[in-house]
């Protein structure tokens, strides 16, 4: 595995960690509250770490140099992830066929 797939790697499985301690910690807390909180830190976090440079003509900071842009690119990004998820689909969905 190399470097930036490890450091990937790491933050799931820390990320996750995380929400499960959270929630194994409190019974009552919600997972869906967990979760959402969750959420917001990684993305206040990934729109941080996107700050542009702040040279109009560098070529990486580009896609990002503006805040819709950044917001194209996170949400990009979600879709990526989201369907990539081992939970995208599940069998209660509403939609799953059932025999």
């Amino acid at each position: 595995m190399n470097e930036p797939d490890k450091i990937i790697d790491d933050a799931f499985s820390s990320t996750v960690d995380l929400g499960n301690q959270m929630a194994n910690r409190d019974q009552e807390a919600d997972t869906w509250d967990i979760a959402d909180g969750i959420l917001a830190g990684a993305i206040q976090y990934w729109l941080y770490s996107r700050q542009p440079c702040g040279d109009p003509r560098c070529e990486d900071c580009g896609p990002i140099a503006t805040a819709e842009g950044r917001l194209q690119a996170l949400q990009q990004l979600v879709l990526e992830l989201a369907r990539d998820s081992e939970y995208f689909h599940s069998p209660t969905d509403s939609n799953a066929g059932r025999a």
